[in-house]
């Protein structure tokens, strides 16, 4: 087998980690050739080829697109071909565990990695997981000896492709494009188009997890909270290899993602304890249902506190760090959990960034509503589009911009306080109050009198309302 590497490498920042990539593709038991993409001359290794790409209107973030052309190119002179940034270190293990699942993979189906980063203690951290990035349940299959399953973040700063399989990317049209974005940046874009425009499905091999791990050399997302740590990572795994043990292959609640620019407005699967949340509860709530549980941060801090709380999770795996906290789990299915709690009744219905992405906001909140007892409190938040900000991007005609679509063209509903009155209304509950929640950035201005600017400056809104008469579901 021989190989073809192009790495992109622009500047001299990491150029200590391209010369450890090189040391390791060097050191292989199959010849790899390397190709380094670059705006500046620089010796990367002893043999390594050295190609200097013209930035398009000078932006760094359009070198890597130059690794495409090239594969194309030498398309009928190697075996394998691999794409990676210059701090992506992948090893001969990685690439012997890619060739032994594709033996088993359908033609449209492809081996996906995923970054982990390490700390000098040896904790280690997956960048990847983060924001509305999940496991989709519904992909979880078997080829062979491997459990699979795909994770909706597709970048890993890295991809590996057979000569087959880049043949029929390229052959798909997908492949051979301009620097573009959309679902991700033009740096990410650049790694994950065979994904994303060629026709693969990636998949990872969730039984064979740690071959198919390659290191982010940086390590500069440890001991922030961009990413999961290995306990979360693994815990997640677990609950994926049981569903499919289990044969239960379960969809998620609601579609998570919005179709918008970067997938602005999605889901935060994994959203921290949110004060003005916790502080918007009454204190003699005893009894809490949310609707759309991530991870569970917010639900497990008010089981600690003592509260009974259930959710309806956005899918079987995510929720299962608050089930450990004592949170009770019911279906991710609208239905099925309106089933399970035919009889009970809660005192707070809790709904936190669902109600802009489910396709009937009003049905959804008076069917649980319908569960609240007289007088009971519903809290939810939901993204403030109408803020300056937002306006401002819908006259400059911003694609993340959702003043310019319906909800079957970009996957959310347009919130303002108007329409927040309106769903709960609707629903039979009165708004009592929405609460402006403000960045960092935007509290100094609220300090004006009355805080006049707060509902034009925050980003989200938190909606407190009560149950004051029942609506026929």
């Amino acid at each position: 087998m021989k190989g073809l590497v192009a790495i992109a490498s622009y500047g001299t920042a990491n150029d200590r980690y391209l010369s450890r990539l090189a040391r390791e593709y060097q050191s292989m038991s199959f010849p790899m050739d390397l190709v380094v993409l670059s705006n500046v001359p620089k010796k990367a290794a002893p043999g390594a080829e050295v190609v200097l790409v013209g930035l398009r209107g000078k932006n760094p973030w359009t070198l890597p697109y130059a690794h495409k052309r090239i594969f194309a190119e030498r398309l009928n002179e190697y075996d394998l071909f691999i794409y990676s940034e210059d701090d992506t270190l992948i090893r001969e293990r990685n690439i012997r565990a890619f060739l032994a699942l594709s033996k088993v993979l359908t033609e449209n189906e492809i081996a996906g990695f995923l970054r982990y980063e390490e700390s000098a203690e040896g904790k280690l951290n997956y960048p990847e997981v983060h924001g509305h990035f999940h496991w989709d349940p519904a992909s979880l299959r078997s080829r062979g000896p491997y459990k699979l399953a795909h994770f909706t973040n597709g970048h890993s700063a890295c991809y590996v492709i057979t000569q087959a399989q880049l043949r029929r990317a390229i052959q798909s049209g997908g492949f051979l494009v301009d620097a573009h974005e959309g679902r991700y940046d033009l740096l990410c874009t650049a790694a994950t188009d065979p994904y994303t425009q060629c026709g693969f499905q990636r998949l990872i091999a969730i039984s064979h997890l740690d071959d198919f791990l390659v290191h982010h050399l940086p390590n500069k997302y440890v001991g922030t909270t961009f990413g999961v740590d290995d306990r979360e990572l693994r815990r997640q795994v677990q609950a994926l290899l049981r569903l499919e043990q289990n044969g239960h292959h379960a969809g998620s609640l609601f579609q998570t993602e919005s179709k918008l620019k970067a997938c602005k407005y999605s889901k935060d699967y994994y959203e921290p304890v949110a004060p003005t949340v916790v502080a918007a509860i009454p204190n003699d709530v005893r009894s809490v249902l949310s609707i759309g549980c991530g991870w569970g941060a917010t639900e497990g801090h008010l089981a600690e506190q003592g509260m009974r709380v259930s959710a309806v999770p956005l899918d079987p795996i995510i929720a299962g760090g608050a089930e450990g906290k004592g949170v009770q789990i019911l279906p991710s299915d609208f239905a099925q959990a309106l089933h399970e709690l035919r009889g009970r009744e809660f005192d707070c219905l809790l709904l936190s960034n669902v109600l802009h992405l489910v396709p009937n906001p009003i049905d959804v909140l008076a069917s649980f509503a319908a569960l609240l007892r007289q007088g009971g409190t519903a809290v939810a938040v939901a993204p403030n589009m109408a803020r300056l900000a937002a306006a401002w991007k819908a006259l400059r005609g911003d694609p993340t911009s959702t003043a310019w679509g319906t909800y079957e063209r970009t996957g959310v509903h347009r919130v303002s306080q108007r329409v927040l009155r309106h769903w709960f209304s609707s629903a039979g509950m009165r708004v009592e109050k929405i609460l402006p929640s403000l960045p960092e950035s935007a509290k100094e201005a609220s300090q004006f009198p009355a805080k006049l600017f707060d509902p034009w400056i925050s980003h989200v809104f938190v909606v407190v309302a009560r149950k004051h008469f029942a609506v026929a579901v």
